[in-house]
């Protein structure tokens, strides 16, 4: 009787087994799915969103080889995006330090905050809609003579989706009280201090895999990015002029490096003056990408069919924005298309 109980079970669990495990089971086997899975066409974003999260991290190869030829050496693996990221950078002018970085400044305010946070250190002023951050009075180093504050600022860059970072030391003797309101210092007190905070957050934020994620960003920091610091505008004469919300220092250094890195010849230039006189032709685009501006056209260049002509690049100072100004030299032809072009050109090189 038990014997015929005991078959009987068995039969009805390989049964049920197999009703599970089955092809039409719940747990059926999905290990050849992949193969009728159908290809869908890539999803479209609209001009008023960005992109930043959307990325195509399995590739389907458009054909494959019949036949794979042996190698000595193994290859190695092709970049998943066509074009990397610069990542974060620090650069240096004039005596001062700031970090750049491919992210917006929503993006990177939580980032920032976190980084302070691992530290232990406790922030006692935070407005993420202007980007600033201070901490608390320090104690570094067990240094007990001198008490430390450090300021952050998280500006948007100088194209869109860009922040730069830039951070402030100042101190104050333990011997008296901490001050209650702090006139910050232009540049750093010590600038040792300063470096070692841009060193130790820059090599934080290039190792954090989410600064790129939209879900990470901070709404309330999320304004600044509207204010970018390179713009072409009308100048309300039928022309454009290109606006640089800069220092009148990093901004010749930026132009006059993005005439170099793009090629354009410079003829003269006189910073006192500040004024550059240029020779060039237009642009062209290469590749297959839209929008991507390609090497100028240059009088070495046998392919190139348009006249070089001679421009003035003035950059005028006044209420903190540096006006980049394009004019051609010839008033006797209509320039202002590549007047237009040689602007778009600065501005696309600016780093």
């Amino acid at each position: 009787m038990s014997k015929s109980l005991l078959l009987s079970s068995l039969l009805i669990f390989l049964t049920g087994c197999n009703y599970l495990s089955g092809e039409n089971g719940p747990f059926r086997d999905r290990a050849d799915d992949y193969m009728e899975a159908p290809v869908l066409a890539r999803m479209a974003v609209p001009d008023e969103l960005d992109s930043y999260t959307l990325d195509e991290l399995y590739v389907i190869p458009e054909q494959f080889a019949a036949a794979a030829e042996p190698f000595e050496e193994i290859p190695l693996p092709k970049p998943i995006e066509a074009g990397g990221r610069e990542g974060v950078i620090i650069q240096n002018l004039s005596g001062r330090s700031w970090i750049v970085l491919d992210a917006t400044p929503g993006q990177v305010w939580p980032l920032v905050r976190d980084y302070w946070a691992q530290l232990q250190v406790i922030l006692e002023y935070e407005n993420p809609g202007e980007g600033i951050m201070e901490t608390s009075w320090l104690e570094v180093d067990s240094n007990l003579e001198t008490r430390h504050k450090y300021r952050v600022s998280i500006e948007p860059g100088l194209h869109s989706g860009y922040s730069e970072i830039y951070v402030v030391h100042t101190q104050s003797p333990r011997s008296e009280p901490a001050p209650l309101i702090v006139n910050w210092p232009e540049i750093s007190e010590e600038e040792d201090r300063e470096q070692q905070i841009l060193n130790t957050l820059s090599q934080y934020l290039a190792d954090r895999n989410d600064v790129y994620q939209a879900s990470s960003a901070s709404l309330l920091a999320g304004s600044i990015e509207a204010e970018r610091k390179a713009n072409i505008i009308d100048d309300g004469q039928g022309g454009q002029v290109l606006e640089l919300r800069l220092g009148f220092n990093r901004a010749w250094v930026l132009v006059r490096s993005a005439l170099d890195e793009a090629g354009v010849n410079i003829i003269e230039s006189d910073r006192d003056a500040a004024f550059l006189n240029v020779s060039f032709s237009g642009l062209r685009e290469e590749g297959n990408e839209p929008g991507f501006i390609g090497r100028l056209f240059n009088r070495n260049d046998a392919d190139a069919q348009a006249e070089e002509r001679d421009f003035n690049v003035r950059l005028v100072e006044g209420d903190g924005v540096i006006t980049v100004i394009a004019e051609a030299t010839d008033t006797t032809d209509d320039l202002v298309d590549l007047t237009a072009e040689l602007l778009i050109v600065i501005n696309e090189n600016l780093t």
